[in-house]
């Protein structure tokens, strides 16, 4: 088996990244992990670096026993010695929207007001002292997937009476204030190693919540992009993106969050409030889809900066063999 195993589960979004490793020569093998076992006894696989690239937004393409399954598989290699890439606690925090928003409060970085709910029950009750409107997200979500706006509490009320609220695949949920957009626009910014990479804003409507970088449809000058990492007959969404780059400060945030869950290759996401001009932190990816068309928007192509990182890894895992064979 190859030194390099990349567990993916999607179909195109990965396509860049191959097409590098491809184009190095570096060798890899490629594992589906919502069809997979592993036997609990068995001695260190015979690969050295386990790259993770199981996204929660699985279940929306019937993959949902990779997810649950993953975090089983990635503690059973990282306790065999084998370097994970985005492992097991990068994909705790990717598979828990309640833990990230503790892991904010624990920075001290400040996150949109939230309760965290387990029954259809509580719902109501957790939208006290919360301002309208209101989003209640699946705890496990992706790809804006399990996110519902409500205007008043009447929507919602009605949504309960209904039994229309969704609480996943976990059955938590969060009930949460719904920010609006200085500028109609997020900020996206990914990391490569615990570093910042790049920003873009991507500008939206608000009622939209999928905003995966790679099936973004152009520039902010109208300009087209060819959307190389997601299906070419994925549904355009409208959005809009431009490369940006944060403050200091608010890097150095970002860089804390990444290293603190472990994150090898991610992307945070926060928002401008527009009632109050405060700077929220709304999401933790793991799983990081670059832009598309990365270099008409950014300048570079991330992917190559991936692999230069991947083969710094494949450096590192062969003089630590090297050191331990002396």
């Amino acid at each position: 088996m190859s030194q390099l195993v990349i567990s993916h589960e999607h179909p195109d979004w990965f396509k860049p990244l191959f097409a590098e490793l491809e184009k190095r020569a570096i060798a890899y093998q490629t594992v589906n992990p919502t069809q997979h076992q592993f036997a609990v006894e068995a001695s260190k696989p015979d690969f050295d670096i386990f790259f993770n690239r199981m996204s929660p937004s699985g279940y929306l393409r019937d993959g949902i026993q990779g997810t649950f399954y993953t975090l089983n598989y990635l503690k059973y290699l990282e306790n065999k010695g084998v370097r994970v890439l985005n492992g097991y606690q990068a994909f705790t925090y990717e598979t828990s929207k309640a833990l990230q928003l503790l892991l904010l409060e624990e920075l001290g970085i400040k996150y949109p007001k939230s309760r965290v709910v387990n029954h259809v029950s509580q719902v109501l009750a957790a939208t006290e002292g919360l301002r309208f409107p209101i989003v209640i997200k699946a705890n496990i979500g992706g790809s804006g997937a399990g996110i519902e706006k409500f205007d008043s509490l009447e929507q919602v009320q009605e949504a309960v009476a209904n039994n229309q609220v969704d609480f996943g695949i976990d059955h938590t949920a969060l009930v949460q204030e719904f920010i609006p957009a200085r500028g109609g626009y997020i900020t996206r910014v990914e990391t490569l190693g615990g570093k910042y990479l790049y920003g873009i804003r991507v500008y939206t409507n608000g009622e939209s919540f999928n905003l995966c970088p790679a099936d973004i449809c152009q520039t902010t000058t109208g300009q087209e992009l060819v959307r190389n990492a997601c299906a070419l007959d994925a549904p355009k969404n409208g959005l809009r993106v431009e490369a940006f780059t944060p403050s200091d400060e608010i890097i150095a945030n970002i860089e804390a969050i990444v290293q603190a869950s472990k994150i090898d290759v991610g992307g945070i996401e926060y928002i401008i409030d527009d009632r109050d001009g405060e700077v929220l932190y709304y999401d933790i990816n793991a799983l990081s889809n670059f832009v598309a068309d990365a270099i008409n928007v950014i300048g570079f192509n991330p992917h190559e900066k991936l692999v230069d990182f991947i083969e710094q890894e494949i450096t590192a895992v062969n003089a630590k063999e090297e050191t331990y064979s002396i």
